[in-house]
């Protein structure tokens, strides 16, 4: 209860829909950000569902209760220290996969986030929200790339799921949000649209990066486009607790009040939130470049099939600022 949603949202559809899907024994599923909201729920159900659990969170009190929740309930589960703010750490958390995964990885879900928070400069240079949303995940797909080929070579599939939101919508993308700029970028003073800018661009280029890996897996790796699956889900308004970390991270202002507002009016609940990703990382069905979430703009409802979005410009951009933001010429190792 809070005096943003006085009424906690009762889950409608998730606990029906994750007792569809199969055993996952056998796979490892690495997901970011899952001290909490979506994240924290689907770990606890890719554990019930026999999954080995890669926990990728900073390293924090948090981060280890989350660990020992599912290590109590008696899944298989491990935390890697991995800082989204931070590139040097997101390379240090590739290697540990890479060491604790010989097997390959099947899953990887770029889950975690930051949202509405101001203009502020990681230690690489470049915008919070858009280093913790995309470009770290970026890098880490790309560091440990070797996983989901091994992975989709010996048990036939590996997945990259990305999350993003219903806030994409808006402004095209804009290179300027992908570059050093963190702290230069503005728009934190009255009325505050520049934080909602900047989480706009990095949702966005959640859903490119999702089109243009795949468009990529084809063109530079033909041999796993049909079993190395590139998908991303968006929450649909949940009430998944990052809308107090906002407003713990300065979006007290009238306008982040009325963004967070709209959003908890009309939210459900965390676990229907977390459908979607879930559709993407466990479900038979699914082909690369699906993209799941509630049907209705800015409401509640189950993780449904979506339209694709694809912008081939936005993506070629989207890409090629991304390589260089993390100082590489190529996505794909050079040496296989």
């Amino acid at each position: 209860m809070s005096f943003w949603n006085p009424v906690t949202p009762q889950t409608q559809y998730y606990t029906a829909y994750a007792k569809s899907i199969p055993s996952q024994e056998g796979k490892s599923i690495a997901i970011t950000g899952c001290t909490s909201g979506t994240g924290k729920v689907l770990a606890r159900t890719c554990g019930q569902l026999g999954a080995r659990v890669i926990m990728l969170n900073r390293l924090s009190s948090r981060a280890e209760a989350a660990l020992q929740e599912l290590l109590d309930q008696g899944f298989n589960a491990l935390l890697i220290p991995c800082d989204l703010q931070d590139f040097s750490s997101v390379k240090q958390a590739a290697k540990e996969i890479i060491k604790q995964c010989p097997e390959g990885l099947d899953v990887l879900c770029n889950n975690a986030g930051v949202m509405g928070i101001n203009d502020i400069a990681t230690r690489d240079g470049f915008d919070v929200q858009m280093q913790t949303n995309h470009l770290s995940h970026f890098l880490l797909t790309s560091a440990i790339w070797p996983l989901f080929e091994k992975a989709a070579a010996e048990r036939g599939e590996a997945r990259i799921v990305n999350h993003s939101s219903g806030a994409r919508r808006g402004s095209p993308l804009d290179a300027a949000y992908l570059g050093p700029n963190g702290g230069a970028l503005g728009g934190d003073g009255f009325p505050g649209i520049g934080r909602w800018r900047r989480y706009q661009q990095s949702k966005l280029a959640n859903l490119l990066f999702t089109y243009g890996l795949a468009d990529a897996i084809a063109e530079h790796r033909p041999t796993f486009k049909d079993n190395i699956k590139s998908l991303c889900a968006h929450p649909g308004p949940t009430d998944s607790g990052l809308q107090s970390k906002t407003t713990k991270a300065g979006g007290t202002r009238f306008l982040d009040k009325l963004i967070l507002w709209r959003t908890l009016r009309s939210a459900h609940s965390v676990e229907d939130g977390t459908m979607g990703i879930l559709r993407a990382s466990c479900d038979p069905s699914v082909q690369s470049m699906d993209f799941f979430g509630p049907e209705g703009r800015g409401k509640a409802g189950p993780a449904e099939r979506l339209p694709a979005e694809r912008d081939q410009d936005a993506e070629t951009l989207l890409w090629t600022e991304s390589l260089k933001a993390i100082q590489q010429t190529s996505f794909f190792p050079t040496n296989t």
